[in-house]
């Protein structure tokens, strides 16, 4: 079955471009297309794309409120692959804390656009640039930290929370560790109950802000 994707920019030149990239790929299909945040949650129930890749700055709703209404509102909800101009934009922080699952420069080759959709669809890495990385460590604050010692993370939990923090899949982390995908699978999903991460990117965040990884 090929990824689906609903693309969401204001600019129809952006929207454009980005679907004569993915459809060139026979394992992508682009489904839809919106102009405003405001407009993505009756396109994402009418054609359940796998993959919203999600523009930060729209006029009406913004990517960062369009973001939390999807995952707040829609049972089973598409990832979220936030697309953006600039690497440092706070915005794009704030998606990745609203639950986006990933990050997409505009000026991205068309190689790099593929394989962040494909990266997002499977769901098992992250991609967290490192001045998005810089960003979480600055707003760091001791209640990320209060979570980050009362989870108690095992030793080997611990190291699958910085291969996480690192975006490897939980195949890389596998041979890293030299365990089995499926005890990396159960590691990550002690992580995630223990720190109360909806996913991956949640994880991650909270292992910056709380200091437990610092950026590199």
């Amino acid at each position: 079955m090929p990824v689906t994707v609903l693309l969401v920019d204001d600019e129809p030149l952006v929207r454009a471009g980005l679907r004569a990239v993915l459809e060139a790929q026979p394992d992508i299909r682009v489904v839809g297309e919106a102009g405003d945040g405001a407009a993505v949650i009756p396109l994402v129930r009418q054609l359940r794309p796998d993959v919203v890749a999600m523009d930060v700055r729209m006029p009406l709703m913004d990517g960062i409120e369009a973001t939390r209404v999807v995952l707040r509102t829609v049972p089973d909800p598409p990832k979220i692959l936030v697309v953006t101009t600039f690497e440092n934009d706070e915005y794009v922080y704030e998606a990745l804390r609203a639950g986006a699952d990933g990050f997409l420069l505009k000026r991205a080759r068309p190689a790099e656009i593929v394989h962040a959709v494909r990266l997002v669809a499977e769901g098992e890495s992250l991609l967290f640039p490192a001045a998005v990385r810089q960003l979480a460590a600055e707003y760091g604050t001791s209640k990320a930290r209060e979570v980050m010692e009362r989870a108690s993370l095992t030793e080997r939990e611990a190291a699958v929370l910085r291969l996480m923090a690192r975006g490897l899949s939980n195949a890389e982390i596998a041979a890293r560790l030299v365990v089995g995908i499926e005890t990396v699978k159960s590691h990550v999903s002690a992580v995630l109950a223990k720190l109360g991460a909806r996913d991956r990117t949640q994880a991650v965040i909270a292992a910056y802000e709380s200091g437990f990884v610092a950026p590199s």
